[in-house]
Formats: C-alpha cells, structure tokens, sequence
C-alpha cells in the first residue's frame, strides 16, 4: 500500500503517521525529518536545505526530489510506505509519478487533513519536539506529562526555529501558492480522500484507516 499524506503544515500529518505504520506496517518516509537529520549532520542538501527553512519556506524541487527517490528505492519499502511532506507541488507530483513508474509501482491512496487557518496557527506555534527522538508534542493539545520532557525518551523539548507566528504565517501561504493545486490533480486521478483534521486524533486516525481499508468513503 502506497499511501500520500497532504494537509498544510499543523495539519496533523506526523501524528498520524504513526498510527498509520503502526496499522499496517509500512515505513513512515518523512522528508522534513530527513530535512533536520541532513541539517544536523551538515551534510551538502541538509546545509542548502537549512537556508529555505530558517526563512520558513519549502525546500526547492532539487533538494527534495532526490531524497525521496534514494528513499523508495530501499528494500523496506518493497511492500508500501507512507509520505509525509511530498508531493508539495505538481512538478514533485510529475517526478514522484515517474519515480513509481521506474519502480513499477502506483500511488494507492491521498489522503487530505482539512484544518482552518486559525488552528494552524495556534497549533504551530506551541509545537514543541524532542531533540533525542523527533517525537511531536503541543503545549495545548497534546503536552508532555512532564514539561519540556518527552514522553517517549525523557529527551529535552525545544520550538523550532520557524514555529514563530510570522514564519508560520508565510509557510501557510506557500502552502496555498503552491501545494493546494495538488488537491485537484490527485482528486482527477480518483485517489484523493479528505478527512476533517479538526476532529480529536484518534477520531482522526480511525477514519483514515477505515478509508484505506475500504470501509467508508
């Protein structure tokens, strides 16, 4: 099962990542966690990459598209996976479509989280993640039992650099300039499902798994 995440950044798109894996045991290809692994490690793409996301903006289709091919290409992939962050305009879209063909493979599922504006902003800016593990909390929504202590690891919480209102602001409207086009294209291909992303997480998560299940529409 090849499964696309889309949804503007806040959506909900990590969180529901895992219940998804977890579900039917496909890895999880991220590419702003490779983003920040590549950062991190001052790498020639993390060091190019890191310039667009301190100004809150996307990676460019160069940088990003070949992550993602090397990624599909290894062998846990063989029985599906699940993207998260990719596609995020038609020219990725075109490139990820050749990228299957190559393999002899199709997408099977996009599946679209709708949230209003106003929640993105509110959760974005109090997004907090481990430094250790990369697990995601918020300071309202889904805290940490112990403040600035992740859950998972015990690893120290910190806001990224582009959490603020203003970067949020602008990733938002690159998000509506370039990635919600991508609605109509996978929506005339028939394999565009949209789920209200408002709703609580584990309300979220059973109805995405019910749509790639077949059991509702």
């Amino acid at each position: 099962m090849n499964v696309i995440f889309m949804g503007p950044p806040g959506a909900g798109k990590g969180t529901q990542a895992e219940g998804i894996v977890n579900e039917f045991q496909i890895p999880h290809i991220s590419t702003g966690d490779a983003f920040r692994l590549a950062m991190k490690q001052e790498t020639e793409l993390g060091l190019e990459a890191k310039k667009y996301v301190d100004q809150g903006l996307l990676v460019p289709d160069e940088i990003t598209i070949g992550i993602v091919k090397e990624r599909l290409q290894q062998p846990d992939c063989d029985k599906g996976f699940l993207l998260d962050g990719f596609p995020r305009t038609i020219s990725q879209a075109e490139a990820l479509d050749d990228i299957m063909a190559s393999l002899d493979r199709s997408i099977d599922h996009v599946i679209n989280l709708k949230v209003d504006r106003s929640l993105l902003l509110a959760r974005l800016t109090g997004r907090r993640i481990c430094k250790a593990c990369g697990a995601t909390y918020h300071i309202l929504f889904n805290p940490p039992a112990r403040e600035n202590v992740c859950d998972k690891c015990s690893g120290e919480l910190y806001q990224r650099s582009d959490d603020t209102e203003e970067k949020v602001g602008t990733r938002l409207d690159e998000y509506t300039s370039k990635t919600a086009p991508l609605l109509s294209y996978y929506r005339n291909k028939g394999n565009l499902r949209e789920v209200n992303g408002e709703q609580e997480i584990s309300a979220v998560t059973t109805q995405i798994i019910s749509l790639l299940r077949g059991q509702a529409e």
